[in-house]
Order: structure tokens, then sequence, then C-alpha cells
């Protein structure tokens, strides 16, 4: 059987999707794959756009808003941001949580080539991450 692990941050529409994406392509064999936000803001463009360039297709993927009650259910968890990580008291003395303090790029600000530039860091950084969890 699978273990659940979930990837946490604030509207789950960049952070999480990226890494949602990421990791149903690299722990799928261990893990069974999930992201939500203490809110949801819909999927980011710019977050589809910067996960085609590296040939991950999230647009099946769905922003949803998780609960603290919910979070039992996971055996694993992966929080993206400090909003996530202070919103979900639960996950404070949670030994099954790790904390990733991952940029929000939809705070970036600039012409389009430097706010999708931060993206792209943004996704770059996700993807080592869970390739250190290998």
């Amino acid at each position: 059987m699978y273990k659940k692990l979930l990837f946490l941050c604030t509207g789950n529409s960049c952070r999480s999707q990226i890494a949602e994406g990421f990791a149903k392509i690299k722990l799928n064999e261990k893990y069974k794959i999930y992201s939500a936000g203490v809110e949801a803001h819909g999927l980011n463009p710019n977050a589809i756009s910067v996960m085609r360039e590296v040939g991950i297709d999230i647009t099946k993927q769905v922003s949803t808003k998780i609960s603290n009650n919910q979070l039992s259910q996971y055996d694993f968890i992966i929080t993206l941001c400090g909003d996530a990580r202070d919103k979900c008291p639960i996950l404070i003395n949670n030994q099954k949580n790790i904390h990733w303090n991952i940029e929000d790029p939809a705070n970036a600000k600039g012409s389009n080539n430097e706010i999708i530039n931060v993206y792209r860091k943004v996704r770059d950084q996700i993807s080592y991450n869970i390739d250190s969890l290998l």
C-alpha cells in the first residue's frame, strides 16, 4: 500500500502544484501524491507554462483547500511556505512534516521575462528538493 504525500502551500496554485507535478513523475513508486492549500486560488498559468518547458503537464491538477482535520490522513506533509506551516497548527510538532521555504513566484514583479524567470527558479528549486528526497 502506498503512503500518502501532501505538498501544502498557501493557495495551491504555484509551488505545491509544481511539486505535485514533479513528484508524480519522480516519487510515484513510493507515494500517492497530493497537493493542497490553506486556500484554493486556482491553477496559475505561469506554473503550467514553466512545467510544460520541462515536459510535465499539470493542467489536469486541481487547486484544493484543506482543513486541519484532513491533514491527519497523510503519512508525510511537505510545506512550501511559512504561511501554510503557520496556518496549520497540527504540523508544528508533527514528525512527518518537512518545511521548504520556497519563494512565492506569484509575487514576482518586473517584465514578463523577469517574472517567468522567477517561476523557472522556483520550479528548479522544487525539482532539486524532490530529488534530494530520493
